[in-house]
């Protein structure tokens, strides 16, 4: 069923009106302040916890601090995401599209916010719990409001699109902790993290914007008219649906892993290369912080452009090949890339700057959730679905962060240790490829109500 705004203005760019790039531009600006807010933690931790737990910066200590809590809080806000995503994929389905949108980002920046006040790690990681409730439950809202109103020949475009929202979203993170840390209050990092999560508070305004100019999708409202109950869990395991629920888990779980037990540690890894070249330069502490902060900031920019990329490739290879030949070509390349990031003898440098294929390939491939999992399912079970798929996998996400940052934190050489922890998380997409059979092709179909 077509999208009844269509019919408020002439076609533009890409065969979509005003108003359908005000949804997928709502959505997308969802989705890019989720991820901003995600990232902001991991950004902060080698300043934040070591503070939060009275242990003095740049010391041994501080670094395996860093590497075991950042994987402790990783994994409790995967955890918290996974439970956020399933219920309001569910509250998505039963009461709108956009009120979930709005009520997620609301939850989402209030909950990061709140960490900036945070005086010790446990009431940090409260915060972070509030905050992934928000996180988890903004994706599946957002990702089905996008697929319901924009022309069924566009949805591959439209998804990719709204998935660029996440480089975008973490190259924002990565700039303003910068400027903060490393410039406004370079001389004070105990303190500076907690203007840091200040930012957070950014997506409640554009939260009112959402309520003010987006309404709920029609193909959506039409559905829930005529639905005669309310979509549960257990449906999506039905006979009916089993398969194709499988076939989005299995994809799900294996690019979750691999994405976040190497983005957590993105500016740990960092800010331990920039700290073993400022000692070998024989660099002092202030040229050490700027340094730190600097390469933080590098790292994360090639991951994230590198993902910007990598979004975008998904579309004319899902268009043009399918889906699973898509998520055959993006693990065997992330498979590699991480491999060759912490496999090979390099200099430091060069290894910061692998992120960037790491990032065309663990992250770009993100840029097909966003159209493929909502085409799994019938409108009244898409939010349902597609929140439970996405999100559910990240409980067994949770484990990466956890594993490679404790066993990192024992070792006398905590970043050789967590380099070549990384290195072994190159098989998880190798195992992905023999989980191919099981994988749904949905190219060339319609979505279905």
């Amino acid at each position: 069923m077509a999208e009844q705004t269509v019919k408020r203005g002439g076609r533009r760019l890409l065969d979509m009106n005003g108003y359908q790039w005000t949804v997928l531009f709502a959505a997308w600006l969802g989705w890019g302040f989720d991820a901003f807010d995600i990232a902001l933690f991991t950004q902060v931790a080698p300043n934040c916890v070591p503070t939060l737990l009275g242990i003095p910066l740049g010391t041994p200590e501080a670094k395996a601090a860093a590497l075991y809590w950042t994987g402790i809080l990783t994994s409790v806000l995967l955890i918290g995401w996974a439970v956020g995503g399933i219920f309001f994929g569910k509250v998505a389905d039963k009461i709108g599209r956009t009120r979930t949108l709005l009520i997620t980002m609301l939850l989402y920046s209030v909950g990061t916010a709140a960490c900036a006040f945070a005086p010790n790690i446990w009431v940090l990681m409260l915060c972070r719990i509030v905050a992934s409730l928000g996180i988890g439950g903004e994706w599946a809202a957002g990702a089905a409001m996008v697929a319901e109103v924009v022309p069924e020949k566009r949805r591959v475009e439209a998804g990719a699109l709204l998935y660029t929202a996440a480089p975008v979203g973490l190259f924002l993170a990565a700039t303003v902790t910068y400027q903060i840390s490393g410039v406004y209050f370079a001389g004070s990092p105990e303190v500076s993290w907690r203007y840091v999560f200040l930012f957070g508070l950014a997506p409640a305004a554009v939260a009112f914007l959402v309520r003010l100019f987006v309404k709920e999708p029609e193909r959506w409202k039409s559905v829930k008219e005529a639905a005669a109950k309310v979509p549960t869990i257990s449906d999506l395991f039905s006979p009916q649906y089993r398969a194709i629920t499988i076939s989005g888990l299995l994809m799900a779980i294996t690019a979750l892993l691999m994405w976040w037990s190497c983005n957590a540690f993105i500016p740990v890894i960092a800010a331990g290369l920039a700290q073993a070249t400022a000692v070998a330069d024989g660099l002092d502490k202030a040229a050490t912080l700027k340094l730190v902060e600097g390469w933080k900031q590098i790292a994360t920019n090639c991951f994230n452009v590198g993902g910007l990329i990598g979004t975008l490739l998904t579309i004319p290879m899902a268009k043009l090949v399918g889906r699973r030949p898509m998520f055959i070509v993006y693990f065997l390349g992330s498979a590699a890339a991480i491999m060759c990031a912490f496999g090979l003898n390099m200099n430091n440098y060069t290894r910061l700057l692998m992120y960037f294929p790491i990032g065309l390939t663990v992250f770009g491939v993100f840029g097909s959730f966003t159209y493929y999992l909502p085409e799994l399912y019938p409108t009244r079970l898409r939010g349902t679905g597609s929140g439970f798929c996405y999100n559910a996998g990240r409980v067994i996400a949770a484990a990466g962060p956890f594993i490679v940052g404790s066993v990192a934190s024992r070792g006398a050489d905590s970043l050789r240790t967590a380099i070549t922890m990384l290195f072994y998380v190159g098989f998880v997409p190798l195992a992905g490829l023999l989980l191919m059979p099981w994988v749904i092709e949905t190219r060339g179909k319609d979505l279905v109500d």
